[in-house]
């Protein structure tokens, strides 16, 4: 029942020696928590891919073969968004895996991709959802609750995916929804975007607001099937930041309260320190202790979040696992939206599948 995943990374200078048994459970963990091609580019920089057994490295060949197709992919969807947004001269910003991509961040290496995360202003949406539209992508969402519960609520429209490539994008105007209690004015993050093409014309977050945005997405969003991969691309940005900026530990905290991120960092920071070692410079520990949620919610999550960061796997499962990904699903609900809304949501949404609208047939005789 153990995390064979997290060591990996902990000692990432110590060579991992695994029997043929660990391997197929270190192999299901990685597969569940996305973290495969991570796995394998982690032996291959290290040198360490003759070292594995025959079968095992067969899987983590095919994971890089997968990750090498991935990166071409995401390298064209990224310049089709680029032509299709053009003609609007509205600068869009990547968000979370694609930014880590376009502006080769560590976590880009060995990650896989999957849906693309743009972020415009709110008054241009229209416009934007229009052109990409005209490019081939379009909303699969036709139920007008949701469209509302999209467009009124929360921090982005519904996704859109292309008729031809299947590739999705999702489009925000900010990182946090407006009925969020962590409600982030996407204007704050615009003005200190940066480019990373030689066109400037694609932009991600600065640093600070690169690593913000990834705490705040894993401990909000609810979802943490794969939250030990998300916190490892949050370990490689810190890592990376910190070398690269002096006072990156002082931007990172003044940010945090400047945005009022502060109880998401603490969650980041600790989790960091429990499964990598990584932590802020002894000078700045009153600082960080500062930014600590009351004493028994930091107890509560810490449990939670312990549990739910593990792999998803048979083979590192734990008692009361589940329910502790249940209940951080309804605290991140809870977070945001206020009770007039989130009661009558969860209620249809309860309903909604139990009772899921049947798609009517379409007769191919009848024509259109």
């Amino acid at each position: 029942m153990s995390d064979l995943l997290s060591p990996v990374w902990a000692q990432p200078e110590l060579r991992p020696v695994f029997s043929l048994t660990q391997w197929e459970s270190v192999l299901g963990q990685a597969r569940r928590a996305g973290l495969m091609g991570r796995l394998a580019q982690h032996h291959l920089d290290h040198g360490w891919m003759s070292e594995v057994p025959a079968r095992p490295r067969l899987y983590l060949e095919g994971a890089l073969r997968q990750v090498d197709r991935l990166h071409h992919e995401l390298r064209w969807e990224i310049d089709c968004i680029r032509r299709a947004l053009a003609p609007l001269g509205v600068p869009f910003v990547l968000l979370k895996g694609a930014a880590y991509f376009a502006a080769e961040l560590p976590p880009r290496r060995g990650r896989l991709f999957g849906d693309i995360d743009i972020m415009v202003r709110r008054e241009h949406l229209p416009q934007v959802e229009g052109a990409l539209f005209r490019a081939g992508w379009i909303s699969d969402e036709r139920d007008a609750y949701n469209q509302r519960y999209y467009r009124e609520w929360m921090h982005e429209i519904p996704p859109m995916r292309h008729v031809q490539r299947g590739t999705v994008i999702d489009v925000h105007h900010t990182i946090t929804p407006p009925t969020s209690r962590m409600c982030v004015d996407g204007d704050a993050l615009r003005e200190r975007i940066v480019t990373v093409d030689e066109r400037r014309d694609v932009y991600v977050l600065a640093p600070v607001d690169m690593v913000l945005h990834s705490a705040v997405h894993l401990f909000q969003e609810g979802e943490f099937e794969r939250g030990l991969r998300d916190l490892l691309d949050l370990n490689d940005l810190v890592c990376h930041f910190k070398a690269l900026e002096p006072d990156f530990w002082h931007q990172l905290i003044a940010r945090a309260h400047a945005l009022a991120l502060q109880t998401p960092l603490h969650h980041a920071l600790f989790h960091l320190e429990r499964l990598f070692g990584t932590r802020a410079p002894a000078s700045l520990q009153d600082e960080v202790k500062a930014l600590q949620p009351p004493w028994w919610q930091h107890r509560l999550m810490s449990v939670l979040l312990s549990a739910a960061l593990r792999p998803v796997h048979p083979s590192c499962r734990l008692p009361g696992e589940g329910l502790a990904r249940w209940l951080l699903y309804v605290r991140s609900h809870a977070l945001r939206m206020p009770m007039t809304l989130l009661l009558p949501h969860l209620v249809r949404k309860a309903w909604m599948q139990r009772f899921p609208k049947k798609t009517p047939e379409v007769n191919p005789a009848a024509g259109v």
